[in-house]
C-alpha cells in the first residue's frame, strides 16, 4: 500500500502550519484546536522547516518552565524532517516511524508539504490490507 491511499482517506485537505516566528502557546493552541499531536513549521506555508510536537513542548516545560511558551517555536522544534512521498510504502514509513521513534510524518513532493500521516495512520492501512488478504485467502480456499 501507499501512502497515496491514505492521503485520500483522510477528511480535510492541506496541512496545518504554524510560521517559525509563532510561539509554542501558539503552537499549542493550534494543536489543541484542531486535535493535534504535533504541528508542521513552515515559513511559507508550503515548505517544512521543522515540527513541533506536544512531546517536544512538555519536555521544554519541564526543563525551563512556561517562560517556554512565549518564545518563538524555531527554537524548540525538530529540524531534521524524516519525510516520504505520496509514493512511499507504507510497510516502510510504519518501520521508519517505529525505529525512530515517532509518530508524524510529513509528506512531500518536491519539497512541498502535500499532507502529514501518523503512526494510526499507517497502522490502520497495514491492518486493512491484511484483512483484505485474508478474505481473499478464504474466498480462494473456499471456491468463491
Amino acid at each position: 500500500m501507499l501512502v497515496q491511499e491514505i492521503l485520500k482517506s483522510k477528511a480535510g485537505s492541506g496541512v496545518v502550519t504554524v510560521s517559525l516566528h509563532a510561539s509554542v502557546a501558539e503552537a499549542a493552541k493550534v494543536m489543541s484546536e484542531n486535535r493535534f499531536g504535533t504541528v508542521v513549521v513552515s515559513a511559507d506555508g508550503e515548505y517544512p522547516d521543522g515540527i513541533l510536537s506536544e512531546r517536544d513542548i512538555v519536555r521544554e516545560l519541564a526543563k525551563a518552565g512556561s517562560s517556554c511558551l512565549d518564545q518563538p517555536v524555531s527554537g524548540y522544534m525538530t529540524r531534521e524532517l524524516v519525510t516520504c512521498t505520496s509514493q512511499s510504502n507504507v510497510g516502510k514509513i510504519l518501520q521508519q516511524m517505529t525505529d525512530g521513534r515517532f509518530r508524524h510524518m510529513p509528506v512531500v513532493e518536491d519539497g512541498k508539504l502535500i499532507g502529514i500521516i501518523t503512526l494510526g495512520d499507517a497502522v490502520k492501512a497495514q491492518l486493512s490490507q491484511v484483512a483484505m488478504e485474508k478474505n481473499a485467502l478464504q474466498d480462494m480456499i473456499m471456491g468463491h
